[in-house]
């Protein structure tokens, strides 16, 4: 059995008994985990004080501090992020499980546990926490953004709309050829509102500029590409391999890229494109199109589908476009529930003229 890739996240082992602590450890780092080890739950509160540590899988009878003491301990409220934790135990009774999980415990394992049965546990625990670390992110980065822009939340909701009705039907191809999941569905419908988080690196004079920009100024402007992605490498630092924040990063350095190789800020190509940022540029140009702005009305529907069409191949992937067209209805159906209101005059696309959007 080799050893997997690693997964970015260290579990924290805690049992007195050395050989079942070594079996628990090995069989996580097969499965790609960092491990750290505790003999009782005094030396596991330590450990866990460092901050590094997110998941915990402890043994139940334990001296001086056992699991579920250290449990309870972790639930005190002394720790600022959420802490997963399981508890291994050799209890059969009901009553006794229940004891472990009022303590707070998310999750037991009976010993002696089956290898495959505890990476599936701890998988789990990490999908959890990782949902939790991608909505925390998400919302700041969300908030940063919405604190420098006047653009509205019904904007973020239609695109988030139409990136989520795209990204489906890529899914019920034939084949899925793209091999889009439910969760790449998810990932794609909750990042794409922060495909514009780089404007918050655009100075005021441009980003709330009243009027047209000139041409050195919308070169400004379209830096806030390379900037959102900057901003989101430095949080994938922290969360390394976190497949959100590298969605997100996609999303903001491609959305503005076009299928012909003639977009910004670096000309990609085609497929060479990141599909996040192909189904971005479609549901985000629909939108600009559909949407008032100062120096036009929203254009209606059937206006804004033949400017798609016609640019199929190369402001656009053919396989979006398609994806588009077989479900015009739905895209009718999100821009009516999120409706404009007199206020919604989006920045990001007001002050270029509509070849620049489109």
């Amino acid at each position: 059995m080799g050893i997997s890739k690693g997964t970015g996240m260290n579990v924290l082992v805690v049992d007195d008994e050395p050989i079942a602590r070594r079996a628990a450890a090995q069989t996580l780092q097969y499965a790609g985990y960092e491990v750290t080890t505790a003999q009782d739950g005094r030396e596991a509160m330590d450990i866990l004080c460092c901050g590094e540590h997110r998941l915990v899988v402890s043994d139940w009878k334990m001296p001086r501090m056992d699991g579920v003491e250290l449990c309870r301990a972790v639930r005190s409220g002394q720790f600022a992020r959420y802490i997963y934790f399981i508890i291994l135990t050799g209890q059969t009774q009901p009553e006794e499980i229940v004891e472990g999980l009022r303590a707070g415990a998310d999750d037991y394992i009976h010993k002696p546990f089956n290898p495959a049965e505890l990476i599936l546990r701890v998988n789990i625990g990490r999908r959890i926490i990782g949902l939790e670390t991608r909505d925390m992110t998400i919302f700041a980065m969300a908030k940063l953004a919405e604190s420098r822009d006047a653009e509205t939340g019904d904007h973020l909701e239609r695109v988030r709309g139409y990136c989520r009705v795209i990204a489906r039907h890529l899914q019920q191809e034939p084949g899925n050829p793209y091999a889009v999941d439910d969760e790449y569905v998810d990932l794609v419908y909750q990042t794409s509102p922060l495909h514009d988080i780089g404007k918050v690196a655009i100075p005021d004079g441009i980003l709330l500029k009243p009027g047209p920009l000139t041409a050195d100024e919308f070169e400004i402007m379209k830096k806030h590409t390379v900037q959102g992605a900057a901003t989101i490498e430095a949080a994938l630092e922290r969360y390394p391999g976190t497949p959100f924040l590298e969605m997100a990063r996609d999303i903001a350095l491609g959305h503005h890229e076009r299928y012909d190789g003639r977009g910004y800020p670096h000309g990609v190509l085609g497929d060479a494109i990141p599909l996040s940022a192909r189904i971005m540029t479609l549901a985000d140009v629909y939108d600009a199109l559909t949407s008032r702005r100062i120096y036009k009305e929203a254009y209606s529907h059937q206006k804004a589908r033949d400017m798609i069409v016609e640019r199929s191949g190369k402001r656009f992937d053919p396989v979006m476009v398609r994806a588009f067209l077989a479900h015009e209805q739905e895209f009718i159906d999100i821009r009516e529930q999120f409706s404009e209101t007199g206020s919604d005059v989006g920045r990001d696309k007001r002050d270029f003229p509509v070849a620049a959007i489109i």
